[in-house]
């Protein structure tokens, strides 16, 4: 049975607002998470360069030196088509307790982006995370997640493995 609130109202925000007022009224108002999110119908998302698979493993790389050589921290997935919300899932493949600093962003086809995620979990051995589901944004076609996992902030992640996969949900 359909979920139904006649007192919660949208609000539309002036399009000058910044992206993250509509997506702070969405959590207000209940559009992120309870049962409708958990009965969603999920599909992986994949990732750009994964090889086929939905779920990339990688170990946190050090930050790079000056400007020279790069990071492995950020891993895009791509969306092929427009779904109602995203939701990004972490798990430590380490051998010990680590902290894992992620920030994950939607990015849309008109080159702007959104971040939804920008936190430092501590994850055990084999722990899962999962962040979400973030509600697409209303006028924006989202065209990739990106999550990035390491910090120059953090240099003590360095070297920690985790898998990282990313849902498209509707």
């Amino acid at each position: 049975m359909p979920i139904s609130n006649p007192t919660t109202k949208l609000i539309a925000l002036p399009h000058s607002r910044a992206l993250g007022c509509w997506f702070t009224l969405a959590a207000m108002v209940g559009l992120v998470g309870g049962e409708a999110a958990a009965r969603a119908q999920c599909v992986s998302l994949m990732p750009i360069g994964g090889g086929g698979q939905p779920v990339v493993e990688k170990r946190i790389s050090a930050d790079r030196v000056g400007l020279l050589g790069r990071t492995n921290w950020n891993t895009d997935f791509t969306v092929d088509r427009s779904f109602a919300s995203y939701r990004i899932n972490l798990q430590s493949a380490s051998t010990g307790r680590g902290t894992f600093p992620v920030a994950a962003f939607l990015r849309f086809t008109d080159g702007s982006n959104l971040q939804v995620v920008n936190e430092n979990p501590t994850l055990e051995p084999g722990q899962r995370r999962s962040f979400g589901p973030f509600p697409a944004v209303p006028g924006r076609r989202t065209s990739m997640v990106n999550v990035r996992v390491g910090s120059s902030a953090m240099p003590g992640s360095t070297g920690f493995s985790y898998r990282v996969s990313a849902e498209g949900c509707n």
